[in-house]
């Protein structure tokens, strides 16, 4: 058997709405608060960090892995990486650290997203020499101007091509809800104290079917009941070499296999189904043997094709609640599955599965295991 990478522990803060109560923290405070306490339970020197990977979309641009790891008290000598690969930034950054691990680059590698949709930069974009008055709200996606989905029509698109009526949408966003809130008092557990915002996901509440049927729609059965809110957030995992791990009094899952695939850009949502096929192939299990999803809930009909596609049971997937019922913020939203699942694995044992889509129809898949 070649090396092996584990997760050996995991903490993320609380989740807030665009202009909640995280809109006054930036970036970089918001990932110290995350990575402090992830260092923390697994009981680890921060000068034993050979590298830190952050997942961050918005901006501000730079190098905001390097500016958290100083932020953090890491040493000068810990260089700092940030990526960009959208909804999956989070989740391939582990991906990357795992590389480092098992390609004996690194022994230790605090690796994780931050996002603020609060503080996110305006960007103007320049026309035949001349800048545009009108900020740029969505990146390019494809390289055709004529054909680059908007996120909610294509999962509205994605609803009519898995026959996902509003209801069947609003009721999964309802058990979210509902699953996030009944576990409201475990789910602190995972969360970093940060100045003196609370420690819930402040978006969580008893969504009712009554309340659903009273919200408009924004594209077809698409509304904002069954659609994950723009949000404030980091999330972190410590990955480690298994010489590091048997030095550790810590919990510690396997990073098993993982993958990224490519997929229809056209309907991102669907990217999830082969990467989370192709993941299984890789470890050779099969869609029961995994004990615990976590799978992104960009929208309740992003989830449910995934659910309805791989005939998932719906009673693995998303136990603590999804991004429904705390919000996406898009470049830490993968590491959020990954600590909500290690957190998760510390109950079930066995394997666990995190997946997340990504604009462009880019789809990212980790296979866990509980040791």
């Amino acid at each position: 058997m070649g090396a092996e990478a584990y997760i050996v522990s995991g903490a993320r803060t609380p989740v807030a709405p665009r202009n909640g109560f995280l809109k006054g923290i930036d970036i970089y405070t918001l990932g110290e608060a995350a990575a402090s306490l992830c260092l923390a339970k697994a009981g680890i020197e921060f000068d034993k960090v050979d590298e830190i990977i952050v997942g961050n979309v918005l901006g501000p641009g730079g190098n905001p892995g390097r500016v958290i790891g100083l932020q953090l008290g890491l040493s000068e000598t810990t260089p700092g990486l940030t990526i960009d690969r959208q909804c999956a930034s989070g989740l391939d950054a582990i991906l990357l650290a795992k590389s480092l691990i098992t390609g004996k680059l690194a022994e230790v590698v605090l690796v994780g997203g931050v996002e603020s949709y609060s503080q996110r930069p305006r960007v103007y974009l320049q026309k035949n020499g001349e800048y545009d008055d009108s900020p740029m709200n969505q990146a390019p996606f494809t390289p055709w101007s004529d054909k680059d989905p908007d996120m909610i029509k294509a999962a509205n698109d994605l609803a009519e091509k898995y026959s996902l009526t509003r209801e069947d949408q609003d009721l999964w966003a309802i058990e979210s809800h509902g699953k996030a809130w009944a576990n409201k008092d475990r789910l602190q557990e995972e969360m970093s104290i940060i100045q003196d915002i609370p420690r819930m996901d402040q978006f969580t509440r008893n969504l009712t079917m009554k309340a659903c049927q009273k919200i408009a729609p924004i594209c077809g059965t698409i509304t904002p009941a069954n659609t994950s809110v723009a949000a404030d957030g980091a999330a972190f995992v410590l990955v480690v070499s298994e010489k590091i791990a048997n030095k550790l009094n810590a919990p510690r899952v396997r990073i098993a296999s993982g993958l990224t695939v490519g997929s229809d850009p056209m309907i991102p949502g669907l990217a999830t189904i082969p990467a989370i096929r192709e993941v299984l192939k890789m470890e050779g299990l099969n869609r029961g043997s995994i004990l615990v999803y976590e799978i992104m809930e960009a929208f309740s009909a992003q989830v449910l094709a995934c659910l309805k596609d791989l005939d998932l049971d719906p009673t693995r997937v998303n136990i603590g609640g999804g991004s429904l019922a705390r919000g996406h913020p898009i470049g830490a939203s993968g590491t959020i599955l990954a600590v909500r699942l290690f957190h998760e694995l510390m109950v079930s044992g066995g394997f666990g599965l995190a997946s997340i889509p990504s604009a462009g129809g880019i789809g990212t898949a980790i296979i866990f295991e509980w040791e």
